[in-house]
C-alpha cells in the first residue's frame, strides 16, 4: 500500500494503482474524454492533468501511478486554464452540431464544455467532413466528431481482437479511421457495436431506421407486427426516465402499441422455438458424430456468425444451422402467425427491437430472410432507437401502463428469457435436450454452472450416461482464444456458445450505455430473475410452441422446419448490403 494526499485527503491504495483511480475511490471526480478502464489509459485528451507537488509539468491522472507520500491537487487556477483550454481545442476539430447529433444529452465532450462554461471557441474550427462515408451502412461514422480519444480503436483491438480502426494521416490531418485505409466492406468488421457504445461523442452510431418504421405505421395497406427481444426488456426504460422497477415488459408493449404497432409480441416464443430446433440438431449430430464436425455452435448471433465467417471459414461447418430467433420470428410472421391472425401475408410488416446492430446486417442476409415472397424480417430497430422513438413521441413515463403481449405468440418460457445473457443460449438447450433425450425434466438449475461474467467458460455434464463437455465464451477475443485452442487440439468440446459482445446481448452495441459503467452483468441479472420467477422454465413447455408444431411444422427438424427455420451458414454472404432510409 502507499499513502498520498488528494486535495488535502489522505488515502491509501495498493501500489501501481493510478491517481484517477484512488481519486475516485475517495469520491473525487476528475474530468477526462479518453480513458476506459483497462483498455485505453493512454493520457491522449489531456483532461485529467493534475499537479503534483514538486513537479513543474502536470501529469495525467489516468495513467500516473501513485507514490508514497505524493501530493496532488486536481482542481487549481493554473488546471482550469489549461483543462478548459484543452476542451477548447478539441473542440475546435469537432462538428458541434449538438441539436441534430445522436449523442446530445448524453455526450461526454458536451457535458465537460458545459462544466467548464465554454459558450464558444476562440480558436479557428477545422471541422471539414474528412471521411466519405456510405450512411446507408448498418455502421455509420462521422469523422468530423471524432476527437482522437482512440477508444474505438483500443476496444475493437484488445476486447474484440478484430482492429478495424486505427489511427491515419499526420499531424493536424490526423484522424482516425479504417485500418490499412481500406474499404468498410472489406475490413472484416462484425458490426458488434462496441465501439458505439465506447465512443464519448457522435462519431460512431446506428442507421438510424426510425422513419422506415414511421412510413409504415402511417401506411393503411401495412400490418405492423412487433417482436421484442430478451435483453431489450432488461434495458428500454434507461434513457426515457424509468427505474429498474417501473421499466416492466407490460409498459414497454404499451409504449409501442402507443407508437402505433397493432401486434407486439415476444422473441421469446422464437427463442424456444429456437432451442427445440437446435436441441434437436445437437442430439442429430451426437447420434450421428462420425458426419460432422466438431464441436457444434450455436449461431443465434450475427456478430459471431460474421466473426467466423471471416476470420475461420475453416469452421463455418461446425455452426448450427438453425436461425436466429429473431429470423425465426420472421419466417413465422410471415406464414403461421399470419394464418392464426386472419392476415394476408403479404401486408405484414414485421418489425424486430433488438438490442444489436449487427441485427440490421442479418436482416439483409437473403440467404436467412428472404423467401420468394420478399423479407421475413422488414425492420430492425435497436433498443436505443425504440427510446429515441417514445422520446420523440413525447411519451410520458407515467403515462404508460402494463399490457399484456397479444395472445399465443406473447408467451415465453424461463429458458427464453436468459438467452439475453451469456450462457443463457447453452443452459437453455441443455434443459431441453436433456428432456429430448431423456423424456424427462431436469432441475431447472441443473445446468447453471454454465453462467457467469468471466469471458471464457468451460464444463462438463452428464445426461444419463452420456458426458458432454460444452463451453461458453463472450467477447470476440475471447471468442478466438477458444477457436485457436480448439484448431490446436488443446480444448475438446462437444457444444459451444459464443455472443460477439461482452456479457452477451445484454451488453450488445444497440443497448443504451452510461458512461464507465459496463451494465452487462447487472442486466443479466435481471434476466435470471425473470426466469426464477416465470411459470415456465423449459422452452418444450411453451405451449405455443408446441401449438406452432402440431398445425403447422410437425416436428422439430421436420422439411417444414428446415424450410423455414434453418439455412446453410456457410452461403452467408458477408457483405452489408446498403439501404436508403
Amino acid at each position: 500500500m502507499v499513502t498520498l494526499t488528494i486535495n488535502g485527503q489522505k488515502i491509501s491504495v495498493p501500489e501501481k494503482t493510478s491517481i484517477m483511480e484512488a481519486a475516485a475511490k475517495a469520491g473525487i471526480n476528475i474530468p477526462h474524454l479518453c480513458f476506459l478502464k483497462g483498455i485505453n489509459e493512454i493520457g491522449a485528451c489531456r483532461v485529467c492533468l493534475v499537479e503534483v507537488a514538486g513537479m513543474n509539468k502536470l501529469v495525467p491522472a489516468c495513467d500516473t501511478e501513485c507514490r508514497e507520500g505524493m501530493e496532488v491537487i486536481t482542481n487549481s487556477p493554473r488546471l482550469r486554464k489549461i483543462r478548459r483550454t484543452n476542451v477548447e481545442l478539441i473542440l475546435s476539430d469537432h462538428k458541434s452540431e449538438c441539436t441534430s447529433c445522436i449523442k446530445s444529452g448524453n455526450c461526454l465532450l458536451q457535458s465537460l464544455a458545459n462544466d467548464l462554461g465554454i459558450i464558444r471557441s476562440p480558436f479557428k474550427t477545422n471541422t471539414a467532413d474528412k471521411s466519405r462515408w456510405d450512411n446507408r451502412l448498418p455502421l455509420i461514422r462521422d469523422a468530423a466528431k471524432c476527437i482522437k480519444c482512440m477508444r474505438c480503436i483500443q476496444i475493437c483491438e484488445k476486447v474484440q481482437s478484430l482492429g478495424v480502426w486505427d489511427l491515419c494521416g499526420t499531424g493536424y490531418r490526423t484522424t482516425v479511421g479504417v485500418k490499412d485505409n481500406l474499404d468498410f466492406q472489406a475490413a472484416d468488421c462484425s458490426l458488434c457495436g462496441q465501439c458505439i457504445t465506447h465512443c464519448p461523442v457522435g462519431a460512431l452510431r446506428e442507421r438510424d431506421d426510425r422513419d422506415v418504421l414511421n412510413d409504415a405505421i402511417g401506411d393503411p395497406e401495412k400490418i405492423v407486427i412487433a417482436q421484442v427481444a430478451p435483453a431489450v426488456r432488461t434495458a428500454w426504460g434507461e434513457q426515457i426516465g424509468l427505474t429498474d422497477e417501473e421499466s416492466t415488459t407490460g409498459k414497454l408493449v404499451c409504449a409501442l402499441k402507443k407508437i402505433g404497432i397493432d401486434y407486439v409480441f415476444d422473441t421469446n416464443y422464437s427463442a424456444d422455438l429456437t432451442i427445440m430446433e437446435e436441441g434437436s440438431e445437437f442430439l442429430e449430430r451426437l447420434a450421428h458424430k462420425e458426419d460432422y464436425k466438431w464441436p457444434m455452435f450455436t449461431s443465434c448471433c450475427p456478430g459471431w456468425v460474421r466473426f467466423v465467417k471471416t476470420q475461420y471459414p475453416d469452421m463455418v461447418e461446425n455452426l448450427s444451422t438453425a436461425k436466429s430467433p429473431q429470423q425465426m420470428f420472421g419466417a413465422m410472421a410471415k406464414t403461421y402467425i399470419a394464418h392464426k391472425l386472419g392476415v394476408d401475408p403479404d401486408r405484414i410488416f414485421s418489425v424486430s427491437i433488438m438490442p444489436c446492430v449487427s441485427k440490421k446486417y442479418e436482416r439483409t442476409v437473403t440467404q436467412v430472410n428472404y423467401n420468394e415472397d420478399g423479407y421475413d424480417v422488414d425492420l430492425v430497430l435497436t433498443t436505443r432507437e425504440l427510446d429515441r422513438f417514445i422520446r420523440s413521441d413525447n411519451i410520458k413515463p407515467e403515462d404508460l401502463i402494463n399490457m399484456p403481449f397479444d395472445d399465443i405468440f406473447g408467451e415465453g418460457s424461463g429458458a427464453a428469457v436468459i438467452f439475453g445473457t451469456t450462457g443463457g443460449v447453452m443452459e437453455a438447450a441443455l434443459r431441453s435436450a436433456y428432456f429430448l433425450a431423456t423424456g424427462e425434466n431436469p432441475e431447472p438449475d441443473a445446468f447453471k454452472d454454465v453462467r457467469g461474467s468471466k469471458g471464457w467458460r468451460e464444463e462438463t455434464f452428464d445426461i444419463k450416461g452420456t458426458k458432454l463437455n460444452v463451453a461458453v465464451a463472450s467477447g470476440l477475443g475471447n471468442a478466438r482464444a477458444l477457436m485457436e485452442a480448439v484448431r490446436r487440439g488443446e480444448a475438446d468440446y462437444d457444444f459451444v456458445e459464443i455472443m460477439a459482445c461482452p456479457g452477451g446481448c445484454v451488453g450488445g452495441g444497440g443497448q443504451p450505455f452510461k458512461e464507465g459503467i459496463e451494465q452487462a452483468e447487472e442486466r443479466g441479472e435481471k434476466l435470471y430473475a425473470l426466469d426464477r420467477n416465470n411459470a415456465i422454465r423449459f422452452s418444450h413447455e411453451n405451449s405455443a410452441v408446441n401449438l406452432t408444431y402440431e398445425e403447422y411444422l410437425g416436428n422439430p427438424m421436420s422439411d417444414k422446419a428446415h424450410q423455414l427455420l434453418h439455412t446453410h451458414l456457410k452461403d452467408w454472404d458477408i457483405e452489408m448490403m446498403r439501404e436508403d432510409t
